[in-house]
């Protein structure tokens, strides 16, 4: 990845499906890894489109922030490949224990402590997810998303396989408001689940959770790649259009690295 000026910027490389890597205090997360090739995969999955680049040319990753291990459009076979060579992995508790290797567990609303290379500390929060409508759950599985801070930067949301607002609405009543985010979007859906409803945010409820969290800019992703995906990247631009919220939308190609500004 490009240098940039960390203090100002945060580089964010959109490699496809759930998967970002992004530089924040000092340190390199992924989200969600997934490398593997087009085709069929578990649970009657389909990936339409590969990675924009390779795993290799990610490394060294110090944290993947893995929202959850049991679906392969969100952890695949080489993404746990990558996660033998991070630093460290976050995920559910039921992940870590399925993951082993190190990975450390984490349910709603525990914190985990991250040291920046420059010795100052930067605060991992999981937060809730879920992963379809309501009641869901016990169906789909723990998901997680989760929320970074620090005292020099500002706050950061990473959704996570999430279609509820009224979740959004409660990580802004225990959190406070939140600067930047990455949204999990697409409206993926699967008519043998649920009558089809959205397994995540539609880009009508991207900018509803845009609007709750007070978010200045927000980066989509997991709207592409899969053939369960019910809305793109056309969908996210006129559902922000619609709402006044153009500028605030951070829209990238796989492949494609843009740069967030800290600074409002």
């Amino acid at each position: 990845m490009a240098e940039h000026d960390s203090r100002q910027t945060m580089s964010v490389l959109v490699v496809g499906g759930p998967t970002v890597v992004f530089d924040y205090g000092g340190l390199r997360f992924i989200t969600d890894p997934t490398f593997d090739p087009p085709g069929e995969q578990p649970r009657g999955l389909v990936k339409v489109s590969g990675p924009a680049v390779e795993a290799d040319s990610v490394a060294p990753v110090d944290v993947v922030l893995l929202s959850h291990d049991h679906h392969p459009d969100n952890l695949d076979a080489a993404g746990r490949a990558l996660l033998d060579r991070a630093a460290r992995v976050l995920t559910t508790g039921d992940g870590a224990e399925r993951l082993h290797g190190g990975a450390v567990g984490m349910r709603p609303w525990t914190t985990h402590e991250l040291e920046r290379p420059e010795g100052a500390g930067l605060t991992v929060t999981a937060v809730p997810a879920l992963h379809g409508p309501e009641g869901s759950d016990p169906v789909m599985g723990p998901v997680i998303g989760f929320v970074l801070a620090a005292d020099d930067l500002p706050s950061l949301y990473v959704s996570g396989d999430n279609a509820s607002t009224r979740v959004v609405r409660e990580i802004v009543e225990r959190l406070g408001q939140i600067d930047l985010a990455i949204l999990f979007a697409g409206a993926a859906s699967l008519p043998q689940r649920f009558d089809g409803a959205p397994l995540t945010l539609t880009s009508d409820g991207a900018v509803e959770a845009t609007r709750i969290l007070h978010a200045r800019a927000v980066v989509p992703v997991h709207f592409d790649g899969w053939a369960h995906f019910t809305q793109g990247a056309d969908q996210l631009r006129s559902a922000f259009a619609a709402a006044g919220l153009s500028d605030a939308l951070v829209l990238a190609e796989p492949g494609e690295r843009v740069t967030v500004p800290l600074r409002a």
